[in-house]
């Protein structure tokens, strides 16, 4: 193998990024202009682990993720969307009425929900594994984020947001923080490999659903 082919492979890999000389990610697009426009490769990354921090459940998360869920089980050959100890069972109508293929998702209950994620990050089999934390160290972020690119996949881990959480450093391809504002959400990025930091405000529809 040529130099030039193990440097462009050696690029390739998940766990190396350029910057914002990102064209080279894959990625998938949030649905959202103003965060894609704020994000490397224009979009959630296709492989890599992304910490979620909220206030409270339900702000917002879940509609802020649709369109991407939507996009990935809706693939030819889709793999598993996996949802991992969601606090509540998904409606299923609201989420078929928002595009996601059904037949592709798999939830799990679970008192052990990081053990139950990295199997599904590192199994192959999910296209994206969605997990719903109390408490979480860094060593085991650090072995989800290593799943992740076992398989392939995407992770995402939603934890509760504190003056603490968002401090802390994290092995996590994207940090990011939401709260609330009035039809909408104020999304923080608190790490993004290559991305703008700050803040962007997002306007949704009356009808926000699921």
């Amino acid at each position: 193998m040529s130099v030039e082919a193990r440097l462009a492979r050696l690029l390739a890999h998940p766990a190396i990024w350029r910057g914002r000389s990102a064209r080279c990610l894959d990625t998938v697009p949030t649905g959202f202009a103003a965060l894609d426009a704020s994000l490397p490769g224009n979009g959630w990354p296709r492989i890599g682990l992304i910490e979620i921090l909220l206030p409270r459940l339900g702000v917002g998360e879940m509609y802020l993720l649709l369109p991407a869920l939507t996009a990935l089980t809706s693939r030819p050959n889709a793999r598993w969307c996996a949802w991992i100890a969601p606090p509540l069972d998904p409606f299923a109508p609201a989420l078929a009425a928002h595009g996601l293929n059904l037949s592709r998702l798999l939830v799990v209950h679970t008192p052990a929900p990081l053990w139950a994620s990295e199997q599904a990050l590192r199994s192959g089999a999910c296209e994206v594994s969605l997990s719903w934390v109390r408490r979480v160290q860094s060593r085991a972020l650090r072995r989800l984020q290593l799943a992740t690119e076992h398989g392939r996949t995407l992770g995402i881990v939603f934890r509760a947001l504190t003056s603490r959480s968002a401090r802390e450093s994290s092995c996590a391809a994207l940090r990011i923080a939401l709260h609330p504002i009035q039809a909408g959400l104020r999304v923080t990025l608190l790490k993004s490999r290559g991305g703008l930091p700050g803040a962007i405000e997002l306007h949704f529809p009356v009808d926000v659903g699921p």
